[in-house]
């Protein structure tokens, strides 16, 4: 159960349980998942770290703001020492917490956040990547201009 394609097989049945809406069989093999990696590989590994994004985000889609925040916040935090503020993953974490952000109502750090990621994305992406277009798009969508950062 310690190799890596089967760590990689669990985690790929865990997201098409995700996909179908079953959470708690995605949470279980997550969590398995997860706690292997950390054992194996550590908690700065970038598997174990993708690990915990997609523990976090099942727990998002599952109500569970707080749980998913402790996770998005560790792996956010780790990816900004690893790989740097500007990395895409790092950006990608930070979008994922200013979803979590949004949806369990602390809107004004949602859209703050979000929109410092959107305006990294835009540097370092472009304006033409789908990662800018989404969290440009959100921002437009949570009734707030992407590029207006002294609003």
């Amino acid at each position: 159960m310690e190799h890596p394609d089967t760590l990689r097989s669990m985690a790929n049945l865990a997201s098409t349980f995700w996909d179908h809406g079953r959470w708690e069989y995605a949470e279980q093999l997550e969590v398995l998942v997860l706690q292997t990696r950390k054992m194996k590989l550590g908690t700065q590994h970038p598997s174990t770290l993708r690990s915990m994004a997609n523990l976090a985000l099942t727990f998002s889609s599952q109500g569970r703001w707080e749980h998913a925040e402790q996770l998005q916040v560790q792996v956010l935090e780790t990816r900004k020492t690893k790989l740097g503020a500007d990395h895409p993953d790092t950006l990608t974490s930070m979008a994922n917490l200013a979803f979590t952000w949004k949806s369990s109502g602390r809107n004004a750090k949602a859209i703050e956040l979000l929109r410092s990621c959107s305006a990294k994305q835009e540097q370092i992406l472009g304006l033409d990547h789908p990662d800018t277009l989404s969290s440009s798009g959100t921002l437009l969508e949570w009734g707030t201009k992407a590029l207006d950062v002294n609003a």
